[in-house]
């Protein structure tokens, strides 16, 4: 009986966004080279500042959603402006970003959070929201978009 042995190797986010930036440079993938560079770029300035560190994973996806935000809302004020083509290069980049992060749950798997949350907090009036939307972030970070915890929140008080 064999036995065989695999060795794994748990790259961490910015080695797998320099390795993506290779292979896009190798494919000639203009937009999705253009944004890893300026996402590359946010992390070097993130560890430049102040005293030099390096950049762990939970560093990276802040930077990370930062940047895909930033994409988002250039997207938006490019459509008022009436300026599609620029708009879509600004979706496609906060596509080729958004391949980072880490699967989102959905509205009701939020809401089982938010529920049991306020149950551990056994509080449920409209000024508890500002304790009940801190605590339910701090539970979900990075699993739920901001936006959609405080949807969610409003509507467990309500």
């Amino acid at each position: 009986m064999k036995f065989l042995f695999f060795n794994f190797i748990f790259m961490s986010l910015k080695d797998q966004i320099q390795q993506d930036l290779m292979t896009a440079m190798k494919a000639r993938e203009e937009i999705k080279v253009g944004a890893i560079r300026m996402l590359k770029a946010a992390i070097s300035k993130w560890e430049v500042e102040g005293t030099k560190k390096e950049a762990n994973d939970e560093v990276v996806l802040t930077i990370l959603k930062k940047e895909i935000k930033q994409r988002k809302e250039a997207a938006e004020q490019y459509k008022i402006g009436h300026r599609p083509e620029l708009a879509e290069k600004e979706e496609l980049e906060s596509q080729f970003l958004s391949v980072y992060l880490p699967a989102q749950l959905s509205e009701e798997e939020v809401k089982q959070v938010v529920e049991k949350v306020l149950g551990e907090m056994g509080g449920k009036e409209a000024t508890d929201f500002g304790k009940l939307m801190g605590a339910s972030m701090k539970e979900l970070k990075g699993k739920a978009d901001g936006a959609l915890v405080s949807k969610v929140v409003k509507e467990v008080l309500s």
